[in-house]
């Protein structure tokens, strides 16, 4: 009995593994265009090596050099008035506030969005 049962589960599994079929490599045959010529490329690549910054390394810390041109005392009491006007939990909500700004903005006009959509 356990034999058979070894032969079937076998046998199953061969069945299995003969019907997965592995589809062709997908060939993408749109040229892709460059944003920017060879040479543009290879002075950026120049400026970044000679910088040591490598921008498409793990450990690449983007805000290295950032300076702030507000000071603390500022940003804390604009945090505080939007928390009291109700704008930093409509900014923070699931819409992510585009109902609070869509409030403010009002409706736009017909003519407005079919000349916005005209100018796309």
């Amino acid at each position: 009995m356990n034999r058979i049962t070894r032969i079937a589960a076998l046998a199953l599994t061969v069945a299995a593994a003969g019907s997965a079929f592995a589809d062709d490599i997908t060939i993408d045959t749109t040229p892709q265009t460059s944003l920017k010529t060879r040479a543009e490329v290879q002075v950026e690549l120049a400026q970044f090596q000679q910088q040591r910054v490598n921008p498409w390394s793990s450990s690449y810390n983007v805000l290295a050099g950032f300076q702030s041109s507000r000071n603390r005392a500022d940003v804390t009491a604009e945090v505080k008035a939007a928390r009291a006007s109700g704008e930093l939990a409509a900014m923070g909500a699931e819409d992510s506030g585009s109902a609070y700004l869509a409030q403010l903005h009002g409706p736009a006009s017909a003519a407005t969005a079919l000349t916005t959509l005209a100018r796309r």
